[in-house]
C-alpha cells in the first residue's frame, strides 16, 4: 500500500464544538485534502448519518460513506478530530473523538475493527480526548487493545 492510513497531518486537536454535520464535513474535508477520497464522499458520509448514526458509543463517532459512495475512495485513510468539549450526535450522545474513515475494498472492515478495538475501552477514549500531539493520538490508536 503506497499511502499511509494514518499520519500526523490528518489529526486535528482541540477543535471547538460544532454541529455533527460540521464535524462530518470537517473530517470529510480532511479525507479529501489528504487525497484519500473525492469531494463527493462527504455527501455519502452525511447520507449515512441521516440513515443511521455513526456514533459508536464511549464518546466516539466514526463517520464514513455509504456503500454507493465507495467509488469516491482513492485510497484507504483515517483522519481524526478531537473535540475536548464534544459534538452532539443526538439522543444525548456526545462524541469527543470523531474519526473519519475511507476504506478501499476489504480494508474498510479491517480499519473499522482496529478502531473499534481501541475505542471499546473508555480509558483509551479519554486518552484520545486529552492527547496533546497528533503522534500521541496515533500511538493510542496503534496500541489497539490494552
Amino acid at each position: 500500500m503506497s499511502k499511509q492510513i494514518l499520519v500526523a497531518e490528518n489529526v486535528e486537536l482541540k477543535v471547538a464544538s460544532e454541529s455533527k454535520y460540521q464535524a462530518i464535513e470537517r473530517v470529510g474535508n480532511l479525507l479529501v485534502s489528504a487525497g484519500y477520497v473525492n469531494k463527493n464522499y462527504i455527501e455519502g458520509m452525511k447520507a449515512r448519518e441521516d440513515e443511521v448514526t455513526t456514533y459508536m458509543g464511549n464518546g466516539v463517532a466514526i463517520p464514513h460513506g455509504m456503500n454507493e459512495y465507495k467509488k469516491e475512495i482513492i485510497a484507504s485513510g483515517i483522519v481524526i478530530a478531537q473535540y475536548p468539549e464534544g459534538v452532539d450526535f443526538g439522543d444525548g450522545n456526545i462524541a469527543y473523538v470523531v474519526i473519519g474513515i475511507a476504506g478501499k475494498g476489504e480494508e474498510h472492515m479491517e480499519i473499522l475493527s482496529k478502531i473499534a478495538l481501541t475505542v471499546q475501552y473508555e480509558e483509551n477514549v479519554e486518552r484520545l480526548r486529552v492527547a496533546k500531539t497528533p503522534e500521541e493520538v496515533i500511538s493510542i490508536i496503534d496500541e489497539g487493545e490494552m
